[in-house]
């Protein structure tokens, strides 16, 4: 898997966190607990990427794709099909999963506010996003509580704990 991590200069990201390493970490944590966890070994090139930026560049993109105009901490811009997501067991052209995008201010603000290091709750937000590229939702309780539960295993192989308890 080939990670392409973009960090908004503007913006002051923990220059002592390795971002490109968490977000593989996360990435792969993430698609070993979905329904595809040989994109992790696929026989073809595949590529997520990452953007760490600020609260107002989220905002616009959150505008203009969602059409809600207010910054939120991660967006997912899937770019595979699920017919693709199956099929990258099978020599091919590089699969690009997508784009994930943090923003700055609201991720410190809810790490903050949930008394946790930064990158841990980037690395939770990392793995959300991932799901989403993989096409996990949690439009209701059912899809939600999945979702949830994948997260939750995820971020154990990180060694993290399970956010929802700790959000309870």
């Amino acid at each position: 898997m080939t990670l392409d991590i973009s960090i908004d200069a503007d913006e002051e990201w923990d220059s002592s966190t390795d971002w490109a390493r968490l977000a593989e970490s996360a990435a792969r944590a993430a698609i070993a607990e979905s329904a595809f966890p040989a994109l992790a070994k696929a026989a073809r090139p595949v590529e997520l990427s990452i953007v760490l930026t600020s609260d107002e560049e989220v905002r616009a993109l959150n505008a203009e794709w969602r059409g809600k105009d207010k910054p939120t901490n991660v967006l997912s811009f899937p770019q595979a099909e699920a017919d693709e997501l199956e099929d990258a067991v099978t020599p091919g052209p590089e699969l690009m999963l997508g784009d994930i995008v943090l923003a700055r201010e609201t991720c410190v603000r809810e790490a903050e506010e949930k008394a946790l290091r930064l990158h841990d709750h980037a690395a939770h937000l990392l793995v959300h996003g991932t799901l989403h590229l993989l096409g996990y939702d949690h439009m209701d309780d059912d899809t939600a509580e999945d979702m949830e539960a994948r997260e939750v295993r995820a971020l154990a192989r990180l060694g993290l704990a399970n956010p929802y308890e700790v959000a309870a």
